[in-house]
C-alpha cells in the first residue's frame, strides 16, 4: 500500500502509534503472522483472519506456519495469547433473500490452553461440545440451530455438516409415541 510495504511493516509501524485495537487482515505468511503474535504478546486486542473450515484447523494452520524446529515456543506463545477463535460459514437463506452465517465459537480456557501447549489440538473438539454453558459452540450447532429455525435447506446442512449421518439423525424429526393406560389390575413401576 501507500503507508506501508506489507502486513508486518504496517504491524510494526501501528505499534509505534499506541493503538488498542489491531485488525490484520489475514496472516498468510511467516513475518505477518509473527508480527500479530507479538503484537497480542505485547497486551494488544488483535484480530486477524485465516481461511479455515473450524476453530481446531484455525490454530494447526498458525502453528503450521512456522518451520518445526520453531513450532513447540509458538505453541506456547500462542496458549498465552490466544483468547478466542471463531470460525464463520454463509449459507443461502430459504426464508428470505441473502445468507445466514454459522459459527463455531472456542474461547480459550486452561483446558484448551493446555491442548494447544501439549499439541494436542485433536482434543477441541470435545472441550468446544462439553462447554457450551460457557458459550462455546460447535459449527454443527450452529448449522442444526439455523435448521430448526427455518433459515437453511435440511440438505445443506447435512452436506455441510462435519459429520454428515449425525447430522441427518440429528435433524430428524422423533416420533411421537402415543401415552396409552396400563391394561386393568397392571400397575406402572
Amino acid at each position: 500500500g501507500f503507508d506501508s510495504p506489507d502486513f508486518a511493516s504496517g504491524l510494526k509501524h501501528a505499534l509505534r502509534q499506541d493503538p488498542d485495537i489491531i485488525m490484520v487482515g489475514e496472516m498468510r505468511d511467516l513475518e505477518t503472522t509473527s508480527s500479530t503474535i507479538t503484537a497480542a504478546e505485547t497486551g494488544h486486542l488483535v484480530f486477524s483472519t485465516l481461511h479455515t473450515i473450524n476453530a481446531p484447523q484455525t490454530i494447526e494452520r498458525i502453528i503450521d506456519i512456522y518451520p518445526a524446529n520453531q513450532q513447540d515456543q509458538i505453541r506456547t506463545m500462542l496458549a498465552n495469547t490466544l483468547q478466542a477463535v471463531v470460525s464463520q460459514t454463509l449459507f443461502r437463506r430459504i426464508d428470505e433473500p441473502g445468507m445466514v452465517p454459522c459459527a463455531e465459537i472456542l474461547l480459550c480456557t486452561s483446558a484448551v490452553r493446555n491442548c494447544i501447549r501439549e499439541n494436542r489440538i485433536y482434543e477441541i473438539p470435545n472441550i468446544i461440545e462439553t462447554s457450551r454453558r460457557l458459550g462455546m459452540q460447535n459449527m454443527d450447532h450452529s448449522i442444526s440451530d439455523r435448521y430448526f429455525k427455518g433459515f437453511i435447506e435440511r440438505e445443506e446442512a447435512i452436506e455441510r455438516s462435519s459429520n454428515p449421518g449425525k447430522m441427518e439423525k440429528l435433524l430428524t424429526p422423533v416420533e411421537q409415541f402415543e401415552v396409552t393406560q396400563p391394561p386393568d389390575g397392571a400397575s406402572i413401576s
